[in-house]
């Protein structure tokens, strides 16, 4: 269940309240005449089932509420109540396949600012994942995976692709065009200093048999790429983010990112070409099923809304059908 908690002015909050009492998906509807202050209005609290929460918020939208007040969305992580069961039967479709698009966009916009700790977070990474490609060690590169924050970025190239964000996009690729260099410069310099202080060998071992993947991009290298893509979207969409995504992702992007700085400082201009390509190509791979993963699942949303335009509730609230 979504809990939604509405601030709109008394005109628009009684057709709101119209609507939300029309759908037999929506449970726990409560009105708090002239409760608000700042904006003046009302609020209207209520509980939405999952499958449907997309839907009444494009209702809400369509009835201009955000222009004048305020939609905040809030995940419920347990309600006990026949009538939250109820609501679920209700809307059609199951909860843990349900996306409510509003989160998705919330979550990617915070996720794709290029910030300190960002930054910080690549740097981090890539210097676990020089250690792990020297000593050939892929328990380290786990680590990296596991600290590597880049997969925000990503699905927010995804996002704003499919709902032609510009604004999106440019946050994005900002964010991507400044981590990846800066944390590769960190990872040659660490290469350069430790080599220097005998905690690294001379040169770059020719026999990494554990690790070597990094810097030989084929066939599998993009398809893991996709693979991940796809189950870190779908992590995202389905609100089951967190350390899983980490190391779906940070396995085909941090660990290549952090061989061009090791390979560049030893001078294997050919490693550190492949790792280069090993890089490109799976950027390319995630962002594309991350378009793929979100344009099927967007179109299941479109069908839906479309079906809803014609729903009773809709006309209770003084909304067009059709």
């Amino acid at each position: 269940m979504v809990h939604l908690r509405i601030v709109a002015r008394e005109d628009l909050a009684h057709k709101a309240l119209d609507l939300l009492c029309h759908e037999d998906s929506v449970v726990n509807v409560v009105h708090l005449h002239g409760a608000a202050r700042k904006p003046e209005g009302d609020v209207i609290l209520c509980d939405v089932a999952r499958e449907d929460a997309s839907v009444i918020i494009g209702d809400l939208k369509e009835l201009e509420i955000p222009a004048h007040g305020s939609i905040a969305v809030e995940e419920l992580d347990s309600a006990i109540s026949d009538a939250f069961e109820k609501a679920e039967k209700a809307a059609p479709g199951m909860p843990s396949d349900a996306v409510v698009w509003e989160e998705v966009e919330s979550r990617t916009s915070e996720q794709t600012e290029l910030s300190v700790s960002f930054v910080a977070f690549m740097v981090l990474s890539m210097q676990i994942a020089a250690v792990g490609l020297v000593l050939d060690q892929p328990i380290l590169i786990v680590g990296a995976m596991v600290v590597g924050p880049e997969f925000g970025p990503l699905a927010g190239v995804s996002v704003a692709i499919v709902h032609l964000q510009g604004k999106l996009a440019r946050h994005s690729l900002v964010a991507l065009a400044v981590g990846f260099p800066i944390g590769i410069a960190a990872a040659m310099v660490t290469t350069l200093v430790l080599a220097a202080a005998g905690a690294f060998p001379d040169d770059l071992p020719a026999d990494r048999p554990l690790t070597e993947f990094v810097s030989s991009p084929d066939f599998l290298s993009f398809f893991v790429a996709v693979v991940a893509g796809a189950a870190g979207v779908l992590s995202l969409t389905s609100a089951k983010s967190g350390a899983l995504i980490g190391v779906l992702i940070s396995v085909t992007t941090i660990p290549a990112a952090s061989n061009i700085g090791v390979a560049a400082a030893y001078g294997e201009w050919g490693d550190a070409g492949g790792a280069a390509g090993q890089l490109t190509l799976n950027l390319a791979g995630i962002v594309a099923a991350g378009v793929v993963t979100l344009f099927i699942q967007r179109r299941f949303y479109v069908m839906r809304r479309r079906k809803h335009l014609h729903h009773r509730a809709r006309t209770a609230a003084g909304l067009p059908l059709g």
